[in-house]
């Protein structure tokens, strides 16, 4: 089932799909990530977009890959 996802996902669901996919990610995102998540308090809509830029990360081509880096810098406001 693919397309757009209408479940929230919890604070835990995100930081297990980060841990899950932190391998794949630039050492500088994944942690900026796990620091964001950690330290304010994060909308649902947030944490929907963060979990599903993280979902299938390693499965992504490498330009999708960098889309989704992009994404998440402007999450990040890196």
């Amino acid at each position: 089932m693919m397309g757009e996802c209408n479940l929230d996902h919890s604070l835990e669901d995100v930081l297990k799909k980060l841990e899950d996919q932190k391998a794949y990610l630039p050492a500088d995102l994944a942690e900026a990530m796990q620091a964001f998540l950690q330290q304010q308090s994060v909308d649902q809509a947030t944490l929907n977009h963060a979990f599903h830029l993280l979902k299938k990360y390693d499965l992504a081509t490498k330009e999708e890959q960098d889309e989704r880096n992009e994404s998440i810098k402007k999450m990040l406001k890196l």
